[in-house]
């Protein structure tokens, strides 16, 4: 496993060009991330999971301009992106009706994308550092609890783990909060 911390930021952000999977700490806890356009990657991301991939995947941002091509604005009211807008950057992630720019293997057999633009410093440097969102799922095989450190993260997945950005979580006791953008509906509080 390649190992990197906040000092070598901009070569994880490399490795996962090259089409690297990554652990990487976010507010609460790890989470695998890759390139959302390497289909490769993320079919290596779902078998570390053991998960199938009709499940479909978050993307965490940097920022908001990030994330906007990934939505169809034309089924988005503007009410509604001022509302998401006030709570970005934030440990809230918004589901929205996805744009033509979502890979199908990303969404899985969901009609829509979820998105978060975190606050998080390591998340957030990282998605600098690779200049566009990332895949973002808890680190776990499915169905065990998300690892919160790297010792958990080599116990699940030992050398099968391609590289992880070893940095501190963000304090939170739970997830992000999960939301539908357009109905406000909460999917995971």
């Amino acid at each position: 496993m390649r190992r990197f911390d906040p000092s070598s930021v901009v070569d994880a952000a490399v490795f996962l060009h090259a089409g690297g999977v990554l652990a990487y700490p976010t507010e609460a806890v790890f989470g695998l991330g890759c390139d959302p356009h390497n289909r490769d990657a993320l079919e290596r991301l779902f078998a570390l999971k053991e998960r199938p991939p009709t499940q479909g995947v978050l993307l965490i941002a940097a920022s908001v301009e990030q994330v906007l091509p990934y939505i169809d604005f034309s089924r988005v009211p503007d009410t509604v992106m001022d509302q998401v807008v006030d709570s970005w950057p934030g440990p809230n992630t918004w589901i929205f009706p996805r744009s033509p720019f979502v890979p199908e293997w990303v969404a899985g057999a969901h009609e829509g994308i979820a998105l978060r633009v975190t606050s998080h410093e390591p998340a957030a440097a990282l998605c600098w550092a690779f200049e566009r969102p990332l895949v973002s799922t808890s680190a776990n095989p499915h169905g065990h609890p998300p690892a919160r450190d790297i010792a958990t993260l080599e116990g699940y997945f030992g050398e099968r783990l391609e590289g992880a950005f070893d940095a501190p979580l963000g304090g939170l006791a739970r997830p992000s909060t999960i939301r539908d953008a357009l109905s406000g509906a909460m999917i995971r509080s």
